[in-house]
């Protein structure tokens, strides 16, 4: 059941109220029995945790495999440092 958001339009007073879709609206401010209006509200919001969504998290076994090996530093691609040569000796 959506949770509806009210407003009266004499007091001020907002709140919001628990009703079926098929319930009619409010009329009567529940602390000064004023008339209320129904307001336009956004919804509910939704939070996406994790370290993904979709993409990272349904992958098969061998993507996610393959992916981890492709990130992790290779020993073949580490490349000792050249010393230094002297002055007008060749190779």
């Amino acid at each position: 059941m959506p949770t509806y958001e009210y407003q009266c339009t004499s007091c001020g007073h907002r709140f919001e109220e628990l009703q079926s879709f098929s319930d009619r609206p409010l009329k009567k401010c529940p602390r000064c029995a004023g008339p209320v209006e129904r307001l336009v509200s956004g919804g509910a919001g939704f939070i996406f945790k994790g370290a993904g969504f979709y993409a990272t998290d349904y992958r098969s076994k061998e993507y996610k495999q393959q992916a981890q090996s492709e990130s992790a530093p290779q020993a073949s691609e580490t490349v000792a440092p050249s010393s230094p040569q002297p002055a007008g000796e060749k190779k």
